[in-house]
């Protein structure tokens, strides 16, 4: 089942068109299709997401078969879905984002779970991490944080969950890899994962934000990730703890 375009859709959006922050035209904004099979969690999203006067939700589908009508038809600057919806509700989020790989390439896609499972974050991610985020549902009441989110994957960045990080250094097979780091460099890798900045990683733990370049710097080199241009090293780092889950 499909719902767009619906009165509450069109007014939000004239409210939008009529407003504009900053200067900010409609094609300027972010557009955003929903899908979520629970009606609670969609309005939750919806909501979330309509509270930033740069973002127009242009839809909402509640299965994959709706998703992918919804997509072909207002292809959208993001996709913000659930990873188990009907008509199996197994791994729907994570075939749509492999879907959308070849099918609509410039959209990006975030997958909300309540699952810290590190195979459907290294599924999310195979064939490549621009454009990709894998966020806990409870982030949705944090309306600030999913909107950061939506934005920072639009723009072609990478945003996982720092519960799932945790979940992913978590796992036995990193060990090896990670006993070349320090705990403190440890705890860098899992902030730079969820995608946050330097500045924000310093101010998290306490640090200046000189001695956070200082331990990427580290990490980079112990994980043998040199400068490459069409690699991003942060993201790089973690996927080599992806790639260890993968194979166990």
């Amino acid at each position: 089942m499909v719902h767009t375009d619906g009165f509450e859709y069109r007014s939000r959006l004239r409210d939008h068109e009529r407003s504009g922050k900053g200067g900010i035209t409609v094609s300027d904004r972010v557009s955003v299709l929903i899908a979520e099979d629970c009606l609670l969690v969609r309005d939750s999203i919806y909501r979330a997401l309509s509270t930033d006067a740069d973002m127009t939700v242009v839809g909402v589908a509640e299965d994959y078969a709706s998703t992918v009508e919804l997509v072909e038809k207002h292809q959208p600057t993001m996709l913000v879905t659930d990873v188990r919806m009907p008509p199996t509700s197994t791994d729907e989020g994570i075939r749509l984002a492999r879907w959308m790989r070849t099918a609509h390439p410039d959209t990006g896609v975030i997958v909300l779970s309540q699952y810290t499972d590190p195979s459907y974050a290294a599924g999310l991610l195979d064939g490549g991490t621009a454009a990709r985020g894998y966020l806990l549902k409870e982030r949705i009441s944090h309306f600030d944080q999913l909107s950061e989110a939506v934005h920072q994957v639009a723009a072609g960045g990478t945003v996982l969950d720092p519960l799932v990080v945790e979940a992913l250094l978590a796992q036995p097979s990193s060990a090896a890899t990670l006993s070349r780091l320090t705990p403190r460099e440890r705890e860098v890798l899992a902030e730079l994962a969820t995608g946050f900045s330097n500045r924000t990683v310093a101010r998290r733990l306490f640090l200046s934000q000189r001695a956070v370049e200082k331990h990427i710097n580290s990490i980079f080199a112990k994980l043998g990730l040199t400068i490459d241009a069409s690699v991003d090293r942060r993201v790089k780092a973690v996927l080599m703890f992806l790639d260890d889950c993968i194979s166990v």
